[in-house]
């Protein structure tokens, strides 16, 4: 006679992965942006997450959008300046990255970008505002080709001083070699 095989004692129920949590509201961008989109009502809020905004206005704004974010926002230094090329759209784009010292917005970077034509790149420069942007914005004039009118240095930093080549960060330079 054969032997019946005992039935399989049964399986504890898996346990369900809990739920996602949802992302923090943006609460300080939001209450940040509002302020800015009060004072100026032509800039475009590009994204807003937890920590970070990035806003956008034209160059003639700029400067003024600045010391708006520095002098009533507490946006005091400038955490690095960065160019965009957007070759499809033929602009290129500075954004100007500033933090704050401000008890609860140490963690808060704030984004003001402007965009300009490609063919003639020329924007104020923001060393008046925040004067650590002068090694950035000089950077940003060598590898993009965007002028900074009113900086007092804009020779080569990086490349030699004879480059005579396209800037090597626009997306139509080609590389010799490639």
């Amino acid at each position: 006679m054969s032997q019946a095989t005992p039935p399989a004692p049964p399986q504890p129920p898996k346990p369900q992965a809990a739920p996602p949590q949802p992302k923090p509201e943006p609460a300080r961008a939001k209450g940040l942006s509002a302020q800015i989109v009060q004072r100026f009502p032509d800039v475009k809020v590009d994204w807003m997450k937890e920590r970070r905004l990035k806003v956008t206005t034209k160059p003639a704004r700029i400067k003024e959008l600045a010391m708006f974010a520095r002098d009533d926002l507490g946006f005091d230094h400038i955490s690095t300046v960065s160019g965009v090329d957007w070759i499809a759209s033929n602009e290129l784009e500075v954004v100007y990255f500033a933090g704050s010292v401000k008890p609860g917005w140490v963690d808060f970077v704030v984004g003001i970008a402007e965009r300009v034509a490609r063919e003639n790149p020329v924007v104020p420069t923001l060393i008046e505002v925040w004067p650590g942007a002068e090694y950035n914005e000089r950077e940003t004039h060598e590898m993009f080709g965007i002028n900074f009118q009113g900086h007092p240095d804009q020779s080569h930093l990086l490349l030699p001083e004879d480059w005579n080549d396209l800037p090597p960060l626009r997306k139509d330079y080609v590389s010799p070699g490639r």
